[in-house]
């Protein structure tokens, strides 16, 4: 749960898209449902656009200055030459260092949605002494431009610097709140019609080590203003066995990342996923935890996901990051358009980490409420109802839940709803991250791709 309502994760929106623009080459719109996959049939236009730099083409086909594509089974860009010397003050730390850097831009990518929102998403190997930083630069549908904001300042370890976001970032048309590029008044029609993102990598002067960042991309999206959606029709009843982790154990623990308990849903909902995947720390990774705390890999998640800037574990692209730093794995922060999505995910193996918000009596069994939630949602019982590791539970045995189908679509779908003093307040409009392997089956492709995701 997050520690406070947070309205910068989702702005209120007003109305849906009317009508959308052409898409650029190399958005990946979503697919119709293969015919026999749960819930296949007519399904409406998605109104979310995926695009994602991962293959040596896309590499090679940015503004590269100062680095280099390199091939392989996982390609990426790297360090080839810096083009100069940076300093850098660190905000959490007050010290100064002076860095070797290079960037590289992707080409403009048109989308497909105009939209009032957009969330970058980026997978990458950090050795010690480097660090990346990731930028937005957007225009508008009356043609001006945004600035370069930026999306966050990552490294897996914390030795050189604090990942971070970057608060105080506007231009009175957009601001950028923790992880997500926003609208501040979608009312008046204005949209985000293309970006651009920039890599800028960074590393220790006189070092041969780079950062070497294999995905970057965003997901943009206009939803909906609503408090309600439609009803969806259960597909395949299916649960994957998915490791369960309590947060609640952990409350009190290591205050300098947030103190644990209920502000730990993301990085625990993010570790029982990885493992599922098959992801293990080492002894020598877990030595720095006490001894007497059980579950120390979920310790280890929330030090390596903490946003120094946002005070939390809850940074959305951070924990995607983090879930990538294990062998074999990518992870994207995206939005799903209904249960029916998430079942053909499912169906191919693939969990989710949603994110939610609800008051007690909204979501039945849950026994709390919530300005913000994760869990992970692992399967769907014959009737359609969600099962789901809820990390909000006394104890590891009591993860597994299983709640109402009805209740749990509308809770994580919806964009607005009502706090208990009968303000209304934002919903995540259907957020959820996706880990996966690198090289994903035909199944996981496809029902990948069925999401708008590659």
């Amino acid at each position: 749960m997050s520690r406070s309502e947070q309205p910068s994760r989702r702005t209120v929106l007003t109305a849906a898209v009317a009508a959308a623009a052409a898409g650029g080459a190399g958005a990946v719109p979503a697919a119709a449902a293969p015919t026999g996959a749960p819930g296949h049939g007519k399904h409406p236009a998605r109104p979310i656009d995926n695009r994602a730099w991962t293959t040596y083409t896309d590499w090679r086909s940015g503004s590269a200055r100062g680095t280099r594509a390199v091939a392989g089974s996982r390609p990426g860009v790297m360090i080839g030459s810096p083009i100069g010397l940076a300093d850098y003050t660190d905000p959490h730390t007050g010290t100064t260092a002076t860095w070797e850097y290079a960037t590289w831009t992707s080409p403009v990518h048109r989308l497909s949605v105009p939209s009032t929102e957009a969330i970058a998403s980026w997978n990458a190997h950090t050795p010690a002494g480097t660090w990346i930083q990731i930028e937005l630069k957007g225009t508008y549908s009356d043609g001006t431009d945004s600035p370069w904001y930026v999306m966050g300042r990552w490294a897996a370890g914390d030795g050189d610097i604090k990942r971070t976001s970057v608060d105080d970032q506007t231009d009175d048309r957009s601001t950028v709140w923790t992880d997500t590029f926003a609208i501040d008044d979608p009312a008046t029609g204005l949209r985000l019609t293309s970006y651009r993102l920039r890599l800028t990598l960074y590393r220790k002067p006189g070092t041969k080590k780079s950062p070497v960042v294999w995905r970057l991309g965003a997901m943009a999206s206009d939803i909906p203003d609503r408090f309600t959606v439609p009803a969806t029709t259960p597909g395949l009843a299916q649960e994957l066995a998915v490791p369960r982790y309590s947060q609640e154990i952990h409350v009190g623990q290591y205050p300098e990342y947030d103190n644990g308990g209920e502000a730990w849903c993301s990085p625990t909902s993010s570790q029982m996923i990885i493992e599922y995947w098959g992801g293990r720390l080492t002894p020598e990774q877990l030595a720095w935890v006490d001894p007497t705390f059980a579950d120390p890999q979920v310790c280890h998640a929330a030090r390596y996901t903490y946003d120094y800037q946002y005070g939390g574990c809850g940074n959305w692209p951070f924990n995607a990051a983090y879930a990538a730093t294990f062998d074999g794995l990518q992870g994207v922060v995206t939005r799903l358009g209904s249960l029916t999505e998430l079942e053909r995910l499912i169906a191919a193996g693939i969990p989710a980490i949603t994110s939610q918000s609800f008051l007690k009596e909204e979501l039945t069994g849950a026994g709390y409420g919530t300005s913000g939630h994760l869990m992970t949602v692992i399967g769907f019982t014959a009737d359609g109802d969600v099962i789901a590791n809820d990390p909000a539970s006394p104890t590891n045995d009591a993860v597994r839940r299983v709640y109402r189908r009805r209740e749990f679509e509308n809770i994580w779908l919806r964009t607005k709803r009502y706090n208990a003093s009968g303000k209304v307040v934002s919903g995540t409009g259907g957020v959820c991250y996706l880990y996966f392997p690198a090289r994903p089956s035909g199944r996981q492709r496809l029902a990948l791709a069925s999401v708008g995701v590659r």
